[in-house]
């Protein structure tokens, strides 16, 4: 089992990562108070065996399966079961599940009696490399994403790889989407993808990359837990990735892909990210694409779903696009453009795809 604790003045927690962490942490965790475990129908039917054997007496609240249910009507009905259990300030959360739980079930912790104390548990590979790690919570309004949320960070992450051995395909693509945004991030983990381009959809490939992207943004947040600086990073293909995604129904992982891919060419076309290592990274964003091929969206119309960009939660400036984007290996910048002229950009970058 390894270890990792953030340390800071503001963040205390853990992560472990090996197949031994649930059966190491979690019954000690479990001693001494009410316990509440949030989980979703997918997982609750894929896993019956893990909630028998470690909460088999613990209240279980099963939520619908998808991010539709990401939402507040989600979040009331949570917050009134754990009243209703009769949680305490010292009680604990157990989020079970993928990014959808991690990020309503950390909120309902952060919310309920001012907050208690929650522990993410991972089980898909995009919750495991990114969402679990970092604080942030959060439930869809009106159709944006997160825009309702608050940062809240875990006292432990338990990150398994026997869960992953239960995940679809398309699950496996959308974990993917957020390893390629540390390759854009971090030139190790961007070689180590080039150099396996043939094993993007291996998971004994993918999780070899699970704790060097945990370690990445542990780092990122210890330094700028709130985001208003370095963590800012971590939204690379994410303006425009939130938008394709609402529009047409796909992963968050296969949105992140598109954004980062259209993103990247937006960048190349202002002069922001070099010409060859961006090259690199269209490489291998289209490799990932191509795993697991789904019907790729018609962006003959891309305008009409970037219409939802201009509500994303980056922009600071009203009619401006926020994007954080590459730059070069190991460097990144952002970049505020005007709407039209994002559009036409992101037009002239999404061909190719």
């Amino acid at each position: 089992m390894e270890e990792l604790r953030l340390q800071t003045p503001t963040i205390s927690g853990a992560i472990y990562f090996g197949e031994d962490c649930l059966s190491a942490r979690l019954p000690a965790l479990l001693q001494g108070q009410t316990n509440f475990v949030l989980t979703d129908t997918n997982v609750y039917a894929l896993h019956k065996d893990f909630f028998n054997t470690y909460f088999k007496d613990q209240k279980i609240f099963v939520l619908p399966a998808g991010e539709e249910h990401k939402n507040f009507q989600s979040l009331y009905q949570i917050l009134c079961s754990m009243q209703e259990t009769n949680l305490m300030r010292n009680s604990r959360l157990f989020a079970v599940g993928g990014g959808v739980i991690g990020d309503i079930g950390g909120l309902s912790a952060s919310l309920y009696m001012r907050g208690i104390s929650c522990v993410q548990i991972p089980t898909t590979l995009l919750a495991q490399v990114d969402s679990s790690v970092g604080g942030k919570t959060a439930v869809d309004l009106d159709g944006v994403k997160n825009i309702i949320g608050a940062f809240y960070q875990p006292e432990e992450v338990l990150i398994s790889p026997t869960f992953l051995q239960t995940l679809p395909a398309r699950e496996v693509k959308c974990g993917l989407g957020e390893i390629v945004k540390y390759a854009l991030l971090d030139k190790d983990i961007l070689r180590s993808l080039e150099e396996n381009t043939d094993k993007l959809d291996d998971l004994a490939f993918l999780q070899t990359l699970v704790m060097p992207c945990v370690k990445l943004k542990a780092r990122v947040v210890e330094s700028d837990e709130k985001e208003t600086g370095w963590r800012k990073c971590l939204n690379i293909g994410h303006t425009t990735g939130h938008a394709i995604e609402l529009k047409y129904g796909l992963s968050h992982g296969e949105g992140v892909l598109y954004g980062a891919y259209i993103e990247t060419g937006i960048a190349m076309k202002k002069g922001v990210c070099e010409e060859n290592y961006g090259k690199r990274l269209l490489k291998v964003i289209k490799k990932a694409l191509a795993i697991y091929p789904t019907s790729a969206p018609n962006f003959a119309n891309i305008a009409d779903c970037l219409e939802k960009a201009k509500m994303d939660k980056k922009n600071t400036e009203q009619g401006k696009i926020c994007m954080s984007v590459a730059k070069s290996e190991n460097e990144w910048t952002s970049i505020n453009l005007p709407y039209n002229e994002y559009v036409k950009l992101a037009k002239e970058s999404v061909y190719g795809l």
